[in-house]
């Protein structure tokens, strides 16, 4: 036949011997198919070859692409977590891989044009700073020039500066540093923040305005990667987010409500929400509320970060709120102190030496707006968008206490 005049047994040999995954560019005649053909991405059109030369050869896999492409509960040979990441630049080869990182990119696409859209300024914070940027123990020491220097923890201190300056909004989209010995499915050492800040006129609630838009306006915009969420639902299947206009708000009193109405005796009014008990929680407003993303508000202040601003009206609260996507925290923010010498006092109290952020406290000195803010990790966000078991899955070269390769 025609074919087989231009396809000499020489060439099929050939072909046949170069490995899986190999780059080849390939001669033919492009055709349609009398019908689809399986297994390719590309299934309307076929390439009657005439040549085919290597690229690249492959060097033998350390896993059949295939099996890493099979769902977590199907039969069949499995490739564990550690292999993946070990050969991320090879897993990330998979349709769902592909997709997710589609997705992930959309994310911070769509928080950057939903912020641009309302006159915000995209900043770009410095990542290495003289002191703590939350304060506590959990930040990279390093040596500076002989001098004691940390990872940013965020760039909360550089947004606030930006905001004394006169800059009424801004935003960054940055790496952010952890030094959490934190071995769970939600946390790294390193993800990319997504942060705004911005002055308020009256109330703290118009930073949960400008949130409500932003993530429904994200939330809708993710829903129109059909080609992707589709490729990502046949390797990790998952629920397609509910949410609700407005988006839900509870007071963290009224969620601590709900929790002890469920039996849950042990959720204290002025502690800190376990993993476990904002979980239970999620699925408590999920039930009644018909929603998985909602917005938790007025924390204990004692559980808050030191430029937290104590609630007006009860010293044991503040004016900060938690965001959360299917019973996981996703945001944490609040308008901040801007009055030095209550700044100071409240650094003290957590136990940070004021000497190392004595020219952000020094900011706030000579005019200082009322203003708060948000903080957002890109990857954990869409890592609860879709359903996924494993923050890791999220990040293309995670970063936890046990992995600092490839590369």
């Amino acid at each position: 036949d025609a074919e087989s005049k231009v396809v000499s047994k020489g060439m099929v040999k050939y072909a046949s011997s170069l490995p899986k995954e190999s780059i080849v560019d390939v001669e033919g005649l492009a055709v349609a198919p009398s019908q689809d053909v399986e297994g390719c991405t590309v299934k309307r059109v076929e390439i009657q070859g005439t040549g085919i030369f290597a690229v690249s050869r492959a060097a033998p896999l350390p896993f059949e692409i295939s099996d890493a492409c099979r769902r977590e509960d199907d039969e069949g040979a499995q490739v564990g977590q550690d292999t993946r990441l070990d050969n991320r630049y090879i897993e990330l080869r998979t349709p769902a891989n592909q997709a997710i990182f589609r997705v992930q990119s959309a994310v911070g696409q769509l928080f950057r044009e939903n912020l641009l859209g309302k006159d915000f300024v995209e900043i770009h914070s410095p990542k290495l700073m003289a002191g703590s940027s939350e304060g506590g123990a959990s930040v990279f020491s390093l040596n500076y020039m002989g001098k004691s220097a940390c990872l940013a923890q965020s760039p909360q201190l550089c947004k606030q500066m930006a905001i004394c300056a006169d800059f009424e909004k801004v935003f960054e989209i940055g790496p952010v540093f952890r030094a959490e010995k934190s071995y769970t499915h939600r946390h790294l050492c390193e993800f990319v923040g997504a942060d705004f800040e911005m002055t308020i006129k009256e109330h703290y609630f118009e930073i949960l305005d400008v949130v409500d838009d932003l993530f429904t306006y994200m939330f809708d915009g993710l829903a129109k990667l059909t080609k992707e969420l589709s490729a990502i639902q046949q390797q990790y299947p998952f629920e397609p987010l509910q949410y609700l206009r407005p988006t839900l708000r509870l007071t963290f009193a009224e969620g601590i409500q709900m929790l002890r109405d469920a039996g849950h005796t042990d959720a204290d009014p002025l502690g800190d929400l376990t993993t476990e008990l904002e979980r239970t929680l999620g699925k408590l407003v999920k039930d009644k509320y018909k929603t998985d993303f909602y917005i938790l508000h007025r924390y204990p202040l004692g559980i808050r970060p030191f430029y937290t601003m104590p609630a007006p009206d009860d010293p044991n609260y503040s004016n900060s709120y938690d965001v959360f996507i299917r019973g996981e925290e996703i945001i944490s923010g609040a308008q901040r102190v801007h009055d030095p010498e209550l700044l100071t006092k409240r650094a003290i109290e957590c136990g940070l030496d004021v000497a190392t952020i004595e020219s952000y406290i020094k900011s706030f000195s000579y005019g200082a707006p009322p203003h708060g803010g948000v903080g957002v990790g890109l990857e954990r966000v869409a890592m609860l968008y879709l359903g996924l078991n494993n923050i890791r899955k999220a990040s293309m070269f995670p970063r936890d206490p046990n992995r600092l390769t490839p590369p």
